[in-house]
């Protein structure tokens, strides 16, 4: 763990400083886009800032609003007809859901969520975000919808305004050309933000603007819980926890390649919790662990902690003396921002190979991003997990061999029992199971028991299988006793843990421990002991 002194206390002076530079045209960008105002993007990017740099469990890690967070937000405050109280429970919910999932330590399992659905989620929230700035970008007002923004296209060509166009040219020519040599001296946001800004007001151009934000603290807000919207406020604050939690777990899975240590998912839930859960009294919009401005601090020398509160330190003191001059920042500027925010969304390296990526990941893909877009981003989600769930269970269960080999015991002398050879009929049968034994593999060995019967003694080798789900348990149970009204004798040969599993589940019910092995050897044996004596 580094300690403060003079080395890291300069590098977090860089680094908080430059990563505020970073989230100051951001915060007021995704304020304007959640359609409750810059000011929320500000109060949100302070507040979440400063708490989840002191209680998360990502040190360096510069939290605040970020492109899927804003958009969800605005999507639900379109869905409560613009009423911000209620919006603001959702955020105060979020929080508490957040904190919540840190306790139960789930932070640990967002890495099993398919790349294929993280990468249909984010391409879509960044093909959101340009779409709906296309309006703001030529003068026009804003639309609430992907499919509202596709559909005033044809409207841009009559409709736009020039002096908009001309500060939205420049805008995005600073924030897609500069010089890399420039913008490591000042972040493109922020450059493009002051020039296109200054340009507007010496040329006089006629452009809208984002309007002045409140001078001094924020009020206090009390959440509204309202009852008949209570099922939305949860289900939407749900949603929002699962997604802030997802996107903090991945910028701090970022941060540990860039700074080579180990972040602590479940306290970073809870310190994002916090965040949240205080941002919502302030009137803020919900955050997360944000990618690029935490690659910029850790690459301005940030280290610890302190870097991160000093960001949400210099945002407060740009607000309380600065916060007047917002009025002047032209709407399409922030658009153009939000323009290129939204391109570096886009999950290029999945595009890179999509001719050659495996069909069931393109599908899984695809089918996420085209929900994101059109329908729902969490029902996008959703849909993803369940089908590459689908198609995981099935690529596995094709993969899984339950084979029977019939074998003609013959004894030693020393059993006191010959050689036993019957035409039509095989005293034991071996049925091996090589692979998961679960839900998707049971209908495989159902099927086979009419193959099994005939015999004295059935051995399931069940050596090479690493686990047994409920579903495996029941069919073997079902099997066994199907073998035992035959008057055949099972065996089960596997690992000491699920033996363990399968006596905690009160196999002995209908089948004796004592038949239970560890392997296989002296299964077999057992077998020609029960045959030998068994014998007519």
């Amino acid at each position: 763990m580094k300690k403060l002194n003079f080395t890291t206390l300069i590098g977090d002076l860089f680094g908080g400083v430059t990563a505020s530079v970073i989230a100051l045209p951001l915060a007021l960008a995704f304020g304007v886009a959640s359609g409750v105002g810059a000011q929320a993007g500000i109060y949100g990017a302070i507040v979440l800032g400063f708490v989840a740099a002191l209680a998360g469990g990502t040190k360096v890690q510069i939290s605040g609003p970020t492109g899927p967070m804003t958009i969800v937000a605005a999507s639900t405050l379109v869905l409560f007809h613009g009423d911000i109280g209620l919006l603001m429970a959702v955020v105060l919910l979020t929080g508490l859901f957040q904190i919540l999932l840190g306790l139960l330590k789930v932070g640990k399992f967002v890495k099993y969520v398919p790349y294929p659905v993280i990468s249909g989620f984010m391409s879509g929230i960044g093909i959101i975000i340009i779409l709906l700035q296309i309006n703001p970008l030529c003068g026009l007002e804003a639309v609430s919808s992907p499919l509202q923004a596709v559909s005033s296209l044809t409207k841009i060509s009559s409709s736009f305004q020039v002096d908009t166009l001309y500060v939205s040219l420049i805008a995005l020519l600073i924030v897609f050309f500069t010089p890399k040599k420039v913008a490591r001296i000042i972040p493109t946001p922020l450059l493009a933000l002051f020039t296109a800004t200054i340009f507007s007001q010496v040329a006089g151009l006629n452009v809208t603007t984002i309007g002045a934000i409140p001078g001094g603290l924020p009020n206090l807000i009390l959440p509204d819980f309202d009852l008949p919207q209570l099922s939305l406020i949860l289900s939407a604050s749900m949603s929002l926890a699962v997604l802030g939690s997802i996107d903090s777990l991945l910028t701090s899975l970022v941060a540990d390649s860039l700074t080579k240590t180990s972040h602590n998912p479940n306290r970073e839930l809870i310190g994002q919790g916090l965040g949240n859960t205080l941002t919502s009294f302030v009137g803020g919009i919900p955050g997360a662990g944000a990618t690029m401005r935490t690659v910029v601090n850790v690459k301005s020398g940030g280290t610890t902690r302190f870097s991160g509160v000093l960001h949400a330190l210099i945002l407060l003191g740009v607000l309380l003396g600065l916060g007047r001059y917002a009025a002047l920042v032209p709407m399409a500027v922030l658009a153009a921002i939000l323009i290129k925010v939204g391109l570096d969304i886009v999950d290029y390296r999945f595009l890179k190979i999509l001719r050659k990526a495996p069909k069931h990941d393109l599908a899984i893909m695809l089918t996420v991003l085209i929900l994101t877009v059109f329908f729902d981003l969490i029902m996008a989600v959703g849909v993803g997990i369940v089908l590459a769930s689908i198609l995981l269970t099935i690529r596995v269960t094709s993969q899984v061999r339950s084979t029977i080999n019939n074998m003609e015991v013959s004894v030693r002398d020393s059993h006191g029992c010959q050689k036993l050879n019957f035409e039509k009929s095989f005293h034991v049968r071996i049925v091996d199971i090589d692979g998961p034994f679960f839900f998707g593999s049971t209908s495989q060995l159902v099927g086979q028991v009419g193959d099994m019967l005939g015999t004295k003694v059935v051995i399931f080798n069940c050596t090479k299988v690493p686990f047994i789900d409920l579903s495996a348990f029941f069919a073997l149970g079902e099997i066994i006793l199907k073998l035992k009204e035959k008057d055949i004798l099972p065996f089960i040969v596997v690992n000491e843990a699920i033996k363990a599993k399968l006596i905690r589940l009160e196999i002995g019910t209908i089948l004796r421990e004592k038949h239970l092995f560890l392997d296989f050897d002296t299964a077999l044996e057992h077998a020609r002991d029960h045959v030998c004596n068994a014998r007519p």
